[in-house]
């Protein structure tokens, strides 16, 4: 990873330092330089709109990106040097690094769409991620520092974020069985145990199978109970040195399964986390970013272009 400050030029202008105590708004690399340079009106009217719409300009070459705002060739370069870059890479790299930490289910799945890949192309996709983000875990991994999700409420809580009905019972056997006995043929019971298995788990799955629901299994091997008792399953090994077992495999089960569930019916999908999007841009739960801090908010119109309006 490079540091931001290795590409920037020196600077004639100098900033006071702001007062102790002074509130600063989170920004990205780029946010900062773009706020620090002295840029004409027009130039900075550019960069901004670049960075509004990071999802579609951060892989863009320095021709397209120039086609796609209707300026030479020119005219981009001149104005990424005037933020302090000496290479376009350099500026892309940092445009790349605001669209990730800007980044929302939803324009995930907005670029995923765009792929035109099949469901098991995405599947795959899936898959190769984790495996490279398991290689960059291996790398900076602070162990002291790792905790354990619940698998089946992360799964539950996901699929009810994709538009489908979906919970993970929270209580004693019998509260489990009960939910069991409300399900029916087009219903799924998905049931996630290893080793030896919990015995709750096990008997939920034989109590809707024999109810006629349609079971699922994720467990370690196929001679567990999960895998002898549901109507299909996937293995995802647990096995690791640690006395509690590693479950990353399952993990990247519940995403490769997730990522097929999501490009189903992928509009539906879209437009669902397009709502949640908004819904969770409006409320206070995230760090505020600079156009909150000064009292201005983004506006998207249907196209997918954002505005900036004064609170």
């Amino acid at each position: 990873m490079r540091a931001g400050s290795s590409r920037e030029k020196p600077s004639n202008n100098r900033h006071d330092p702001p007062p102790a105590g002074a509130r600063k708004s989170w920004r990205s690399p780029l946010e900062e330089r773009l706020t620090r340079a002295d840029l004409s009106s027009r130039r900075a009217r550019l960069l901004r709109t670049i960075l509004n719409h990071a999802e579609d300009t951060y892989f863009l070459t320095s021709r397209k990106l120039a086609e796609r705002y209707e300026v030479d060739v020119a005219t981009i370069v001149r104005t990424i040097q005037a933020l302090g870059y000496e290479k376009y890479e350099d500026f892309v790299s940092d445009l790349r690094a605001h669209f990730v930490l800007n980044i929302t289910p939803y324009t995930v799945m907005k670029a995923a769409t765009r792929e035109h890949r099949s469901i098991a192309n995405h599947v795959q996709h899936s898959l190769e991620m984790d495996t490279q983000n398991l290689a960059a875990l291996r790398a900076s991994l602070d162990v002291e520092r790792v905790v354990a999700a619940t698998l089946s409420y992360m799964l539950a809580y996901t699929l009810t974020t994709l538009g489908f009905h979906a919970e993970s019972p929270i209580g004693a056997t019998g509260t489990v069985q009960q939910r069991i006995n409300l399900l029916g043929p087009k219903d799924l019971v998905i049931a996630i145990s290893f080793g030896r298995c919990l015995r709750e788990t096990v008997n939920a799955a034989r109590r809707a199978h024999a109810l006629g629901v349609p079971t699922f299994g994720i467990t370690d091997t196929d001679r567990s109970p999960i895998a002898r008792y549901c109507d299909s399953f996937w293995t995802a090994p647990v096995g690791n040195p640690a006395f509690n077992g590693s479950y990353v495999a399952p993990m990247a089960a519940l995403n490769a399964l997730l990522v097929a569930c999501a490009h189903i019916r992928p509009q539906r999908t879209l437009a669902l986390l397009k709502q949640k999007q908004e819904e969770l841009l409006s409320g206070t739960r995230w760090f505020p970013l600079e156009e909150q801090e000064t009292g201005t908010e983004l506006l998207e119109d249907g196209n997918g272009n954002r505005t900036q309006h004064t609170i």
